[in-house]
């Protein structure tokens, strides 16, 4: 009986993982936990019974992605990172890094690339915007630096050839620590250009 429980609470995990995939990549919805609580309160499950965890999530984000969209899902990626890397090449003076969806190619239409840039002062980020000719938006980011703080960072929010770009600016020693990932809790994974060149040659 305690078995077949068990199994009735993995596919319920399962089901509602799948939905809340499909509000991630059909809305935008970027943050996991809001996804998580639309999905069962679309689902009618219960949000006090066990919740898929945001590995799940993003595990069920890939498989969405390849089920249902697996060759413009490629061209997406494709075009997101080479996004990525025009905008590295532009912000090269602050060590850029890429994260999140389009790094982990979970990205979707509405997913903006995701940088981290290291500089003295966010100042001179906007600065090199400007001298870019790039019309951007400051607005601040809040991230976990270690599993029991969380910082506020600036940000900057622009349009790069077609796609959405946001920019952190983090201090330059930051480029030694990444931030906890909303994901895994891990520390995210950070890629430079040779490793965005490398992901578009395969």
């Amino acid at each position: 009986m305690a078995k077949r429980q068990a199994n009735g609470d993995d596919r319920a995990r399962q089901v509602l993982a799948q939905e809340a995939a499909r509000i991630i990549v059909e809305q935008g919805i970027q943050d996991y936990r809001v996804a998580k609580f639309k999905a069962a309160e679309r689902l009618g499950m219960s949000e006090r019974g066990s919740l898929p965890g945001n590995t799940e999530i993003e595990k069920a984000v890939s498989e969405h992605l390849l089920l249902f969209g697996r060759e413009s899902h490629v061209d997406l990626l494709r075009v997101l990172r080479r996004a990525a890397l025009s905008a590295m090449e532009m912000l090269a003076p602050f060590a850029p890094r890429l994260v999140g969806p389009v790094l982990h190619g979970t990205a979707s239409a509405n997913s903006a690339v995701n940088l981290h840039v290291f500089a003295d002062s966010a100042e001179l980020v906007a600065v090199r915007l400007e001298e870019s000719s790039v019309q951007y938006r400051p607005f601040d980011r809040r991230l976990k630096s270690r599993r029991d703080r969380a910082e506020t960072f600036a940000a900057f929010r622009f349009t790069h050839g077609e796609s959405a770009i946001e920019a952190t600016v983090f201090p330059v020693d930051g480029v030694r620590q990444a931030p906890i990932s909303p994901v895994d809790g891990k520390p995210m994974r950070r890629a430079d250009v040779n490793v965005i060149l490398r992901l578009l040659e395969n």
